[in-house]
């Protein structure tokens, strides 16, 4: 016992070390690069981003080809982005960051958004086919881009056990909670609950994840956006004075939070944590769900997962934002994450207020389990690919196991498990960050290429097999341009 409280110590000890003096640093650091190379991209195609999302023809070439469309795409990397951190995690930045912490939550979303263009161009890049649909991610751009199989494999394996295992359980864990504490439900009977719906999504494959993302996504995304601008419209009146406090707090905090965690970098420390694990731009999970588009040019699917990102942060977990900081008594409250949001919703909602944010609950939670799955099947399948008679035995072993996180998460305390997917979480994000400066010049490209062909009337612009001849002989989904 004292060799396992030594070893995860030491491993705590590292987490911490990585996010504090590398990670924040990758992270912000690759997002404004990125955002100038190339040329402000989430900016200038902003409007392009919601046409490509609702595109008719895209959804209905995607169906023909038994294939995923842009839409399905963007639903099943929101369904993971989107979870209980948009809802206890944003609580827990504003109670320990106090107001300003909000502002640089948006501030490393829209930076973040650029590196969210890149992974996901090049994940469309560097895709491969998956039946009638396809699949790629980081593993796989690794493999191809970089000619190193080896360091995809490592990748594989880091993302399969932080977002397939641990991050499902936590998922799971935080529901459970929500549920029991608002109808009293059993925590036993809810993890066989959450266990046999996981299972009946899973098994049916990555149709069935995005046929339920499509349904899941919009309805909560929608139901909790209404649910904000009501409380809003109800406090009208407070608004001025919010706004001003989350521009204020971000340079002056102590106005609003007392203690040793009240100096600006703290605050903005908080706010930059909370929004990376909320949108989880250039983390490398994104481009799994990202490769999965049927689409014409990679960059389309690039522009349509830089919206996810905003999506995520400037509209969800402002949403949470809001409410919490017009509830009058957030600084007084002795309580943070879920139980804060809780007492938010019902001082605007009164006791239904409760109920609703449970139900919200279960249809985030729900909704990044699958999202987290699949991230964990796609990458088994990039492990396995050599062996593909041992490929289906393998994923049901997985499937099973995720069930099995999922229940064993529904009746425990989660903080050790929260400290050690924060570690793998980092190593998988320094591994991605890397490797996408690497490559980055194949999606400037790209990129160029877009843009060209949108400048000469193209609509929809395509790409080819040698748009990029350099990688020409490393691209497999993308049309020979002579035999179009």
């Amino acid at each position: 016992m004292e060799i396992i409280n030594t070893v995860y110590e030491l491993a705590m000890n590292l987490s911490d070390l990585l996010w504090s003096k590398i990670l924040i640093i990758m992270l912000v650091g690759t997002g404004v690069f990125f955002t100038v190379r190339t040329g402000f991209v989430q900016f200038r195609y902003f409007k392009e981003q919601f046409r490509l999302l609702v595109d008719k023809n895209n959804i209905k070439d995607a169906k023909e080809k038994g294939g995923i469309s842009s839409f399905g795409a963007f639903c099943i990397s929101t369904a993971s982005r989107v979870g209980t951190g948009n809802i206890a995690g944003i609580a827990i930045a504003i109670a320990g960051g106090g107001p300003g912490a909000v502002f640089w939550m948006w501030i490393i979303a829209l930076i973040g958004s650029a590196s969210a263009f890149v992974e996901a161009t090049l994940a469309q890049i560097f895709k491969v086919k998956n039946g009638t649909a396809s699949k790629g991610g980081p593993a796989y751009y690794m493999e191809r881009g970089l000619n190193a199989r080896w360091l995809g494999v490592i990748f594989a394996v880091l993302i399969t056990v932080t977002y397939g295992f641990v991050f499902n359980a936590v998922q799971a864990n935080t529901m459970s909670i929500a549920l029991n504490n608002s109808f009293g439900i059993d925590r036993q009977m809810l993890g066989i609950t959450i266990a046999i719906l996981t299972a009946l999504v899973i098994f049916g494959g990555i149709h069935r994840i995005s046929k339920v993302s499509e349904i899941i996504v919009p309805i909560f995304a929608v139901l909790y956006v209404l649910a904000a601008i009501i409380a809003i419209i109800l406090n009208i009146q407070d608004m001025p004075g919010v706004i001003r406090d989350i521009f204020v707090g971000a340079f002056n905090p102590r106005e609003f939070v007392s203690g040793t965690g009240a100096g600006i970098m703290a605050t903005l420390l908080t706010g930059t944590k909370r929004g990376l694990f909320s949108n989880e731009a250039g983390m490398g999970s994104a481009p799994n769900a990202a490769a999965t588009a049927d689409v014409s040019h990679p960059v389309s699917q690039g522009l349509i997962q830089s919206l996810g990102v905003f999506t995520d942060t400037i509209i969800i977990c402002s949403c949470s934002a809001f409410m919490v900081l017009l509830f009058g008594g957030y600084s007084s409250s002795a309580n943070d994450g879920i139980i804060l949001s809780q007492e938010a919703l019902t001082y605007h909602f009164g006791p239904f207020g409760s109920i609703f944010l449970s139900v919200c609950i279960f249809l985030f939670a729900f909704s990044s389990i699958v999202g987290n799955y699949y991230y964990g099947e796609s990458n088994i399948q990039f492990i396995s690919e050599k062996h593909e008679k041992s490929e289906k035995i393998i994923l049901n072993i997985i499937r099973v196991l995720v069930c099995v996180f999922v229940f064993y998460g529904s009746l425990i305390q989660m903080e050790s498990v929260w400290n050690m997917a924060d570690l793998f979480m980092a190593l998988m994000a320094i591994l991605n960050l890397i490797t996408i400066l690497m490559l980055g010049k194949y999606a400037y490209a790209a990129l160029a290429d877009y843009t060209k062909q949108k400048k000469a009337g193209v609509e929809n612009p395509v790409f080819y097999n040698d748009t990029i001849p350099e990688i020409k002989n490393e691209i497999e989904m993308w049309p020979d341009r002579d035999n179009n």
